[in-house]
């Protein structure tokens, strides 16, 4: 294949885009000749000609260097196995990049926004990735005059950014739990002061071992992770969904995720270990619920849990805390959740003390730095 360099850039329009799509043309006349099966019905679907579409192709095909299309008399177009590689690999990238271009995104119309109309609340959040928080970013800037700046890391690395004043707000998700003696205190506890933090209630959502459609292997949970030739995709360290993982783990004295996983499998998104386990890299991962149904994958549920926002107390009273407050107790951000699968409200909007909204808060975390699990069955 000819070696070709990768050029971006972006553009201006009357209305602002949702999520983190990124158009190519190659890629949308790709995935159109796989749907439609015939380069009539593609360029049909795409509102082009005929003569348009075959060109454009046989354009691609010169610049690539490869075959792109099977032709076979009598038969529907089929795309050449480089064509599928090439089309399932932009997918998994453009997926992995998702939070990262929606914070570049993001960070250009909060300037745009800064230089056109100063009357916006501007908002800073690092979270963990979500798929519901870009909905409450377009709701907040469409219809409480703020603009969120969304970072997506890592759960820890979120309330690390609050503890260093890099962001005024973090999001991080955490199951249901009976005490502190689990993974989850034990990461969260130096980082969250009670009295000096305050959670923001936002969503409840379905966490579960995501698969292809039709679960072929037959995998009803954890322990079949273990079994020869399933290929397990994990999630980052310092990630709340890798925490979540090794702590269901270990409550069914399973290994860690990391003798689990496949080789290198690592990604850093629920949609992005959805579309691994989509292009047939990987058999299974650990993800939400809405991730799973974006991929066309199953979802074997394990867990609900909750997905709280965390801001110091004295920033409560600050314009932007309090209009995001009002936008996660508005009506447009209840229809958009109820637009998501997996989730639903829970508290949204709420300023809860960290022991009223995680009970097992007020347990003693152990001096040993060893891990005590809890039995199987509780929590």
């Amino acid at each position: 294949m000819k070696t070709r360099g990768v050029h971006l850039q972006y553009s201006f329009q009357a209305d602002g885009q949702r999520g983190a799509d990124i158009q190519n043309p190659l890629f949308d006349l790709l995935s159109a000749l796989r749907q439609h099966g015939s380069i009539q019905h593609a360029a049909t679907a795409m509102g082009a000609s005929y003569r348009h579409t075959w060109g454009a192709l046989k354009q691609w095909e010169t610049t690539i260097g490869e075959p792109l299309v099977t032709w076979t008399k009598g038969q529907p177009a089929r795309l050449t196995p480089f064509a599928e590689r090439l089309l399932w690999a932009e997918a998994r990238a453009r997926t992995r990049m998702t939070p990262h271009i929606e914070a570049l995104r993001a960070e250009l119309e909060r300037v745009l926004a800064e230089a056109l109309e100063g009357s916006h609340q501007v908002l800073t959040i690092y979270a963990s990735h979500d798929l519901a928080l870009p909905a409450l970013r377009e709701v907040a800037s469409e219809h409480h005059r703020l603009h969120i700046d969304l970072r997506f890391v890592g759960s820890m690395d979120a309330l690390r950014a609050l503890a260093e004043g890099r962001c005024t707000v973090a999001g991080f998700h955490v199951p249901p739990l009976d005490n502190a003696h689990n993974l989850f205190a034990q990461a969260l506890k130096p980082l969250l002061r009670p009295g000096r933090h305050k959670l923001i209630g936002c969503t409840r959502r379905t966490q579960g071992l995501m698969v292809a459609r039709g679960n072929p292997l037959d995998l009803r949970g954890l322990p079949d992770l273990t079994r020869p030739g399933v290929r397990f995709v994990n999630r980052q360290a310092g990630s709340g969904t890798r925490l979540l993982t090794d702590h269901l783990l270990a409550r069914q004295d399973l290994p860690p995720s990391t003798a689990l996983q496949t080789g290198e499998a690592v990604e850093d998104s629920h949609l992005a270990a959805a579309a691994a386990i989509a292009s047939g890299l990987c058999d299974a991962g650990v993800g939400i619920a809405a991730a799973a149904e974006q991929f066309g994958l199953d979802l074997v549920p394990l867990v609900e849990e909750d997905y709280f926002l965390v801001c110091l107390k004295d920033t409560l009273e600050q314009p932007a805390v309090r209009h995001l407050c009002e936008a996660l107790a508005g009506a447009r951000w209840r229809a958009e959740i109820d637009a998501l699968p997996g989730y639903a409200l829970h508290a949204s909007g709420e300023v809860l003390s960290l022991t009223r909204a995680l009970p097992w808060w007020q347990f003693r975390v152990p001096k040993d730095p060893r891990v005590v699990h809890q039995p199987a069955g509780k929590g």
